[in-house]
């Protein structure tokens, strides 16, 4: 969500429990604007946090002026000093994927693979010593993995251009309460898969310059999403069950959305058991 809009969208996701404190709040009202000017980004966006065993990671995520760029990522212990994490490569993510268990909380803690599976012989490197993975690279793979599945934005909301950059949509003015009710009207925020695999019948009725990405409706297990209007009916509120902790939050007619990710990091692995 964005730094600008960050008490108003915190309000409108209250119902789900975002672990900010008012110190907090505060805290970060200040330093992501400082964060912004310090690394001259062109918008500033609080992702959320992530809940260690003895600390929490706050995350914030700069943007240029393509939003569909590689973002920049940030993480904070104290939501006022911010350090710059690495760039998340696929096998960042990969090794992320293996580890199970809580995040510690510290950044210089190192995980070893063959805590996770002992006979696995590629554990090991060609000079037997134990292959491990830092907790930082372990916080950005996770935070690629819930921005590749979870990262979502109404339909017509962004707007691609024919050079291939991706900008806000000036004249989208919110989602109707009809539209607003359906899965489909909503995308996610990252390369698209599905809409590749679709026939040229399929696309027809698709406007390439805001219908660029995949909707919510073909998702992964089917159930994987919880679509509520709160606050009389004002705010309509998406929560995903496969990432518990994520929310997202859109007021309709308006230009107002954003989500917001405060969770453990652990993929709810038990969903397609529950549905």
């Amino acid at each position: 969500m964005e730094a600008a809009a960050l008490p108003a969208a915190l309000q409108l996701v209250a119902s789900g429990d975002t672990g900010l404190s008012l110190e907090k709040r505060a805290a970060l009202g200040a330093s992501l604007l400082l964060l912004q000017r310090d690394y001259r980004f062109e918008r500033v966006w609080f992702w959320g946090c992530i809940q260690g065993v003895r600390g929490t990671y706050y995350i914030a995520q700069g943007l240029g002026p393509d939003l569909a760029a590689p973002r920049s990522r940030l993480y904070s212990l104290n939501c006022a000093e911010w350090s710059l994490l690495p760039p998340a490569t696929e096998e960042m993510v990969e090794r992320a994927e293996l580890l199970t268990g809580r995040f510690q909380g510290d950044p210089s803690f190192e995980y070893a693979y063959a805590e996770v599976n002992a006979e696995d012989d590629e554990n090991f490197q060609d000079d037997g010593k134990e292959l491990t993975i830092k907790e930082e690279n372990r916080l950005v793979a996770t935070i690629e993995q819930i921005d590749r599945a979870v990262g979502i934005i109404p339909r017509r909301a962004l707007m691609k251009t024919p050079l291939g950059s991706v900008h806000e949509n000036r004249s989208f003015e919110g989602l109707s309460l009809t539209e607003a009710k359906k899965l489909s009207s909503y995308f996610h925020f990252t390369e698209p898969v599905n809409l590749k695999n679709k026939t040229l019948l399929e696309k027809a009725d698709l406007d390439p310059s805001t219908d660029f990405l995949d909707s919510l409706e073909h998702d992964v297990p089917q159930g994987s999403w919880t679509v509520q209007f709160e606050k009389g009916s004002t705010v309509v509120v998406l929560r995903s069950l496969l990432w518990l902790g994520l929310t997202f939050y859109h007021v309709p007619m308006t230009k107002q959305y954003g989500y917001i990710y405060c969770g453990t990091g652990e993929k709810n692995l038990d969903l397609p058991f529950m549905l």
